[in-house]
């Protein structure tokens, strides 16, 4: 029978003293200063005011005519009253081209859309029938059984 009158003694281990080597004798680091260079400003050339443009070059604020190539001919410009600004259009058979051919392109779409869902309506009994016959040859007739119903 163990002696519990004393005070408790607990297991231990005893761990032998750790030796650390030297460290190696590494060469000192050679460091330059740092170095900060000081902001430095380049002025601005201003031209002086008697300044000219090179010749054939028009000035700023005035419009060269020679400069501006001519409108194509294939566009007419119509002033808008009040406001006097000219609106570039084309010529009449360019606009009844482009709307012709939106026109065609818009019931192009609407008769292939409407023809489709014709084709959808007959054709859909033929496909579920014939899904129907395939599920019968292998051996599925559509009824669910009991374990096969979701809960």
């Amino acid at each position: 029978m163990p002696d519990f009158t004393g005070p408790p003694v607990f297991p231990s281990i005893s761990i032998p003293d750790q030796v650390i080597p030297e460290a190696p004798n590494l060469p000192r680091a050679i460091l330059e200063l740092p170095r900060g260079e000081a902001p430095s400003y380049i002025p601005m050339l201003a031209p002086p005011e008697d300044l000219e443009p090179p010749v054939g070059v028009a000035k700023e604020g005035e419009e060269d005519a020679k400069e501006k190539p001519p409108p194509p001919p294939e566009v007419r410009k119509i002033t808008i009253p009040w406001i006097n600004h000219d609106l570039p259009v084309p010529k009449e058979e360019i606009v009844v081209a482009a709307g012709m051919t939106a026109v065609v392109s818009v019931v192009a779409t609407l008769t292939a859309t409407s023809l489709f869902n014709q084709v959808v309506k007959l054709l859909k009994p033929v496909f579920m029938q014939l899904a129907k016959r395939i599920q019968k040859k292998f051996g599925k007739d559509g009824t669910t059984t009991e374990e096969e119903r979701p809960e």
